[in-house]
């Protein structure tokens, strides 16, 4: 399929499967292996000789033609060479990091990153010698004041996946690159759907495929994506890591693709609906959603990506704690849990301040994450009403 002949939401059902050449069956057949026999030793040497090139079959952890489907798929969508499928969105950001640096680097990552990572780069990193540097997720071009001599690599996550800060990715990749560094970003909040991080400059795209992609909350997968460049190396990592992922997620995941472009739509106007009525709400000190106007990223939001997703935040007026447990605690509609992407609503209460290092978050009052989902937006703001109403008693 070519690359430019479609438009995405065409490509979301097309990519990755080829009927014609598994007996006329719409969907990619599900390959359960281990095991992958050679029908001769010259044949077991060859695929030997060339396990990390794309598309090798030689035992099941490196993948199957199931998993190959998936990961063409995302990759022809997001705009880059290829793609790795591994068990978790955590998974996809330790492989990537672990496959560009060694000890004695230095990286810089943005201070609004999702927590697992910092705690990754703090546990692990460190262990290895490996320095890591938080920065102010809207420094832009000023990145390269803080680029060293062994500075390897700038870590992006656009917009934070709790303060929703939009970066600058286009300034940060331009001046790692004339540095000689490479930018890997956390493209999951966007998908490759709405970012097509590659034309922005990136090296590496990670994802909790997890998320949106999967988009029914009943599968663990990450998703790392590369320039040619960088395949090799990446996938030479992710075998050395024992990185796989299972193929009964790997199915839920491409299920889950076809349908992404139409539920990403819905996500995107159900919470901007929400997200205009919170912003009118006398108890709301300020709603944090990249495609809002009032919202400081905007502008950048509207150059790099073309939607939303249904995941923003919003601060409450100086309240206390157990009023806003009570709130939370009220509603109906809406599931107090970790993740997103699913089709289901979530509220979280988030305290940015306790991870923060390079940057002091600051707000009027405590914060509130919230998942837009697929109900009816009506009923949505008719549940949080409810939990107003508890809030202010």
């Amino acid at each position: 399929m070519s690359n430019n002949k479609y438009t995405a939401e065409t490509k979301v059902t097309q990519l990755g499967r080829d009927p014609m050449a598994n007996f006329g069956v719409v969907n990619p057949p599900v390959y359960h292996a281990s095991t992958i026999l050679f029908k001769d030793t010259a044949e077991m040497e060859q695929r030997a000789a060339t396990k990390f090139d794309k598309g090798t079959m030689n035992y099941g952890r490196q993948g199957t033609p199931t998993i190959f489907a998936l990961e063409n798929a995302i990759a022809e969508l997001e705009g880059g060479y290829g793609a790795f499928s591994v068990s978790s969105g955590l998974a996809a950001i330790t492989t990537a990091i672990l496959s560009v640096v060694e000890s004695g680097d230095h990286i810089l990552v943005t201070d609004s990153v999702y927590a697992p990572t910092r705690f990754f780069c703090k546990d692990v990193l460190k262990r290895m010698g490996v320095e890591t540097t938080y920065y102010d997720p809207l420094i832009g071009k000023d990145i390269e004041q803080l680029i060293r001599p062994n500075t390897r690599l700038v870590f992006t996550e656009s917009p934070g996946s709790h303060t929703f800060e939009m970066q600058d990715i286009p300034a940060i990749t331009k001046a790692a690159h004339n540095k000689g560094v490479l930018v890997i970003m956390d493209n999951t909040w966007a998908t490759p759907l709405l970012c097509k991080s590659f034309e922005l400059g990136v090296d590496i795209s990670v994802h909790a495929g997890t998320k949106y992609i999967v988009g029914h909350s009943d599968a663990m997968l990450g998703l790392i994506i590369t320039t040619e460049e960088l395949y090799q190396k990446v996938k030479e990592t992710t075998f050395h890591l024992g990185q796989c992922s299972g193929p009964d997620d790997v199915y839920l995941a491409q299920r889950g693709l076809r349908t992404m472009a139409v539920r990403l739509k819905q996500h995107y106007e159900s919470g901007l609906t929400v997200a205009n009525w919170l912003s009118k709400r006398p108890e709301v000190s300020s709603v944090l959603h990249p495609a809002l106007e009032s919202d400081p990223g905007h502008q950048i939001w509207k150059r790099d990506m073309s939607g939303a997703s249904g995941l923003f935040g919003f601060i409450l007026k100086p309240t206390s704690k157990t009023a806003v447990n009570a709130m939370i605690d009220s509603l109906n509609l809406y599931g107090i849990g970790y993740s997103w992407g699913g089709y289901e609503s979530l509220i979280l209460p988030c305290d940015p301040s306790s991870i923060r290092t390079a940057t002091k978050w600051s707000a009027a009052g405590p914060l509130i994450r919230l998942h837009i989902g697929l109900e009816n937006p009506d009923d949505l703001i008719m549940d949080l009403e409810g939990g107003f109403n508890k809030l202010s008693s």
